[in-house]
């Protein structure tokens, strides 16, 4: 599967924190996520991590990262 920009969200990180501006499922501005730096270091080695968004409970299924964003198995953007 290629990943395009379609299959990413973005994160930001904050000290040991990693927030999304928004919940790609219920719209939550500023989601304080249970991911921690492991997981982010993983994900960026490509190894696929799952993520709960605690807001919703919905599921992000993480199959690599970058420093901006999450690169994701599903399309989360052009929905509309």
């Amino acid at each position: 599967m290629k990943l395009t920009f379609e299959y990413t969200w973005p994160y930001e990180r904050m000290m040991n924190d990693i927030y999304l501006a928004e919940c790609p499922f219920c719209k939550k501005e500023n989601v304080l996520t249970t991911f921690k730096q492991d997981q982010l270091t993983l994900a960026k080695e490509g190894i696929k991590q799952i993520l709960i968004m605690p807001c919703c409970h919905g599921k992000l299924t993480i199959l690599n990262a970058d420093e901006d964003y999450f690169y994701l198995d599903e399309k989360l953007r052009g929905q509309g």
